[in-house]
């Protein structure tokens, strides 16, 4: 393989890795987050879940990196549930809709999981995490005013 192939594809398979990274907080088959583990998040990791550590709540299945924690998010699943449904919480707070997530851009605060959009937005990157950690407490104010009117959305 030459160069240009190369590196070619190393481009091509960056950017469908960037472009598919975003996801629905729900998809069409009732899976949450992408397949990610939301009891990890809480130790400040985004896993992967496997099929087989599996649960379900309220229709919706989630899946986790290990038994314990499927057992832990059974024992108490609104504790780890994502803010906003799901939903990027900085579109909820500045631009008043539901934006989809990338499930690997996330922050907690006082306990609470908030997933962000971080992919491609008009021929850039765009990570949503940024404007939130730059100011964060105006943000999860707003975020927490407009989600009534924005779930109805």
């Amino acid at each position: 393989m030459n160069t240009f192939k190369f590196l070619f594809t190393i481009l091509f398979i960056s950017f469908v890795s960037i472009a598919q990274a975003q996801v629905a907080p729900v998809d069409d088959k009732g899976v949450a987050i992408g397949g990610y583990d939301v009891v990890a998040y809480f130790s400040d990791q985004a896993q992967k879940g496997h099929k087989k550590n599996k649960a379900t709540h309220n229709g919706v299945t989630y899946y986790f990196k290990t038994k314990e924690n499927r057992d832990t998010f059974k024992k108490n699943p609104t504790q780890f549930l994502p803010q906003f449904d799901g939903y990027c919480a900085w579109g909820v707070a500045e631009k008043q809709t539901k934006f989809p997530i990338n499930p690997e851009t996330f922050d907690i605060v006082d306990g609470k999981l908030y997933l962000f959009f971080n992919g491609p937005f008009k021929g850039q990157n765009f990570n949503t995490i940024q404007p939130w950690n730059a100011e964060t407490t105006r943000l999860l104010q707003a975020a927490h005013s407009n989600w009534n009117t924005v779930k109805k959305s």
